[in-house]
């Protein structure tokens, strides 16, 4: 991948906020989030997007506001 467009971050409760150029897009709980935060783990960068990317699903359908 070229530019990390995802990010994430986590809360104390478990909870795992992803973010698409610096917007919400995504909020993971419980069983979810955990699954997420160990493929994440030991993960480089250009995997780390793709599970992102992956946990986000179809976000994107071409009308949003630039």
């Amino acid at each position: 991948m070229t530019d990390p467009v995802f990010d994430f971050r986590t809360t104390k409760d478990g909870q795992v906020f992803i973010t698409w150029q610096g917007r919400t897009v995504k909020v993971l709980r419980g069983a979810s989030a955990a699954k997420f935060l160990a493929a994440a783990d030991g993960a480089d960068a250009d995997a780390l997007q793709l599970l992102m990317a992956r946990a986000t699903g179809n976000f994107k359908r071409g009308n949003e506001k630039k």
